[in-house]
């Protein structure tokens, strides 16, 4: 299969990863650093580049930053700093679409995330900080039919699951006996559809992914309300 016009991603990225993961060292990654810039980073900034005007249409307030600091793609080094594993690089590709708003991954946003066997569309805020995840629950419990019907939505939950992270305990002024207790105890507000590399390698893959985007408008822009930005 040959790269196509509309998609820049080719099956050389998913041989990339599935190397990095077994060769996860900075020797061999100098050696093969221009398969990596050939097969990942060009290919993630050109689509970035071509699912903006796409994006647009989804909502005016969201970020796709064709460059890869500072932009919409992810870093391939991990920070090893404070972990277990030191291995130094991501076996996976990340593209997040940040709200203009947002200083970092903690807002609303949409993401991409490629990997051998695990890749995926993530839309919502994954680890919120504490004055907005406070909103969130605030939200919730002031206008819970809001939050069921973002949550319920057919073309959402026709795609998405949502993520199950959730505290042991109710958080901090909220009843055990809340009608919403389970949705009130999530630590992260997303949600996740997986994705086949087949589907990524497909001709119409922008488009697949950006109708999932927009499948999952509604439960993004009830998140955007209640951080307090603009959907």
């Amino acid at each position: 299969m040959t790269a196509q016009p509309d998609n820049p991603f080719r099956p050389a990225l998913f041989a990339f990863l599935r190397d990095l993961a077994k060769n996860n060292r900075r020797d061999w990654f100098q050696v093969h650093k221009e398969r990596y810039e050939d097969d990942l980073k060009d290919p993630a900034l050109s689509f970035i580049s071509a699912f903006g005007p796409r994006l647009a249409k989804i909502s005016p307030h969201f970020n796709a930053i064709p460059k890869a600091t500072g932009g919409s793609l992810f870093r391939i080094y991990r920070d090893t700093r404070f972990a277990k594993d030191k291995t130094p690089y991501k076996t996976h590709l990340g593209v997040q679409f940040r709200h203009k708003q947002a200083k970092d991954v903690h807002a609303p946003g949409f993401y991409l995330h490629i990997e051998p066997k695990a890749s995926m569309v993530g839309v919502g805020i994954w680890h919120p900080d504490g004055p907005s995840l406070n909103a969130i629950r605030s939200a919730i419990d002031t206008d819970p039919g809001a939050w069921k019907r973002a949550r319920d939505n057919k073309g959402f939950r026709q795609l998405f699951e949502l993520g199950d992270e959730s505290l042991k305990r109710p958080p901090r002024g909220y009843d055990a006996e809340h009608p919403l207790i389970d949705d009130l105890k999530l630590k992260d507000f997303v949600g996740y559809a997986k994705l086949s590399q087949k589907e990524i390698l497909a001709p119409d893959f922008i488009e697949v992914f950006a109708s999932h985007c927009r499948a999952a408008a509604p439960f993004v822009r009830w998140l955007c309300r209640a951080v307090g930005v603009p959907f």
